[in-house]
């Protein structure tokens, strides 16, 4: 899904942010890691039809590693501790 199309799709959403601050840790370091890529790929002068094959493998290659990986699960779980004390905090 696009940027676009998940504005299209949450209007109400993206009054407040974008699709960034609605994603969970796994997929925004894939979309870091893919923006990376698209950079040095762009760099090499690779053609956008080819980024766009190169990209959507790098995608599902890292989706198949990392979804299950130690490291992102506790980064998840640090994460959500964090949030639920700072609207803890916000609430008092």
């Amino acid at each position: 899904m696009t940027a676009k199309e998940w504005r299209e799709s949450n209007p109400k959403l993206a009054k407040n942010g974008n699709i960034r601050d609605y994603t969970d840790l796994l997929h925004l370091v894939i979309l870091n890691n893919l923006q990376n890529t698209n950079a040095e790929l762009i760099e090499e002068k690779v053609h956008q039809s080819e980024r766009l094959v190169k990209l959507n493998n790098s995608t599902r290659r890292q989706m198949k590693v990392l979804k299950d990986n130690k490291n992102i699960k506790d980064l998840e779980l640090l994460q959500k501790q964090v949030t639920e004390e700072n609207n803890l905090i916000s609430n008092q």
